[in-house]
């Protein structure tokens, strides 16, 4: 079958916050050109552009959400992301109860402000071979992974769902599944592609820090010591304020500057993650990034930078980039992790690359010229 002629990439979403909020905003608002096109890192890939990309399936825990049409619980609370895509149309796709297990971090149910906490459904959880007939049933082509930080044995639920469905699986969390050696043989096995994991903003903190890094290399500027401190309003950083869910998330975020830098940072010398959470910031996301290094004879010097963004909409057009990534992989019969869009596109990937290197890879397996 013809590129142009496919049928449309058929999708379900794991967690309908903030991030799948921009998502869905952002099909709309790209649809037939309706809109500038500015934004968008790509407007077609193999053939799909984002008009091409219906949500079919979701899933939630929050009871202001389970029970309502996508298009309406992207709005709802505790999502507070902007809204450039106010009138959406309904998807006919209801939101789901889904599993809790650690999707929830226990902590939130102290704070006092249900406008930023989530509210759990009383209904009844789903077991697997529910979630995975309903993903048949609605004919999914590709889950996108859009859990809370630290949500291990919830994402695993759904990866396992995936598998049985025969789904790709897009994990946009900093929860190591596609680079997992396990987990990644596994979805090769079965003869189902993924791309993950932890999805990197279209220009958000990661991505600018490891520019910086790897500039610093190629002007021989020694880096000696780098931290990346960031601070957030929106449930995520809310989440997170928790830190026994960073784990991942920290080594996630080091180790994608760590990749691109000369020579590896001592621990102490090197500190990158979420930082605090500050209510009124919503979900505008402020990072402070400072590098120490040296210059030509030893001479110090030393680089200081805010960044300024809104979260969700920032890694948007970055996930429907994935999806469509992931749509052409299962096209084309590919299984298990795929590389390029997976190193591209998010700070974990099974193979780490240099973003000039990520680039020229995935504009080749969008071409066909690599698998």
């Amino acid at each position: 079958m013809d590129a142009l002629s496919r049928p449309g990439i058929r999708v379900a979403l794991v967690g309908v916050g903030n991030c799948a909020s921009s998502f869905v905003q952002g099909l709309q608002h790209y649809r037939d050109g309706a809109n500038d096109l500015a934004g968008l890192m790509h407007l077609e890939i193999g053939g799909y552009r984002p008009s091409d990309v219906r949500v079919v399936a979701a899933w939630d825990v929050d009871k202001r959400k389970v029970g309502r049409d996508v298009a309406e619980a992207v709005f709802a609370k505790p999502n507070c992301t902007a809204v450039f895509a106010p009138d959406l149309d309904p998807t006919g796709a209801t939101v789901r109860m889904g599993p809790v297990l650690d999707g929830v971090a226990e902590h939130m149910g102290d704070y006092p402000d249900e406008s930023r906490t989530f509210l759990v459904a009383d209904e009844a959880e789903p077991s697997r071979a529910e979630v995975v007939e309903a993903l048949r049933a609605a004919n999914v082509d590709v889950m996108m992974n859009y859990l809370p930080v630290g949500s291990q044995k919830a994402s695993e639920f759904y990866a396992e769902c995936a598998l049985e469905a025969g789904v790709a699986f897009v994990n946009n969390i900093p929860v190591f599944i596609a680079s997992d050696p396990v987990w990644a043989e596994r979805f090769r096995a079965a003869g189902v592609p993924i791309v993950g994991d932890d999805i990197k903003a279209q220009l958000g903190a990661t991505i600018v820090h490891r520019v910086l890094t790897d500039l610093f290399k190629k002007r021989g500027v020694k880096l000696e010591r780098t931290y990346q401190l960031n601070t957030g309003g929106n449930t995520d950083f809310l989440n997170m304020s928790n830190r026994t869910r960073l784990a991942s998330k920290k080594v996630s975020k080091t180790e994608a500057v760590q990749a691109v830098a000369e020579r590896r940072l001592e621990d102490e010398n090197i500190h990158v993650g979420p930082s605090d959470y500050v209510a009124w910031q919503n979900d505008n996301k402020v990072a402070f990034i400072r590098m120490e290094g040296q210059l030509f004879g030893g001479v110090p010097m030393n680089l200081e930078m805010r960044l300024s963004v809104e979260d969700s909409p920032n890694s948007a057009g970055v996930a429907i980039d994935m999806v469509r990534c992931a749509a052409l992989a299962r096209d084309r019969g590919l299984s298990g992790p795929i590389l390029a869009p997976s190193a591209f596109f998010c700070k974990h990937p099974p193979e780490q690359m240099t973003d000039d290197a990520a680039h020229r890879e995935v504009e080749a397996f969008i071409a066909g010229e690599a698998g």
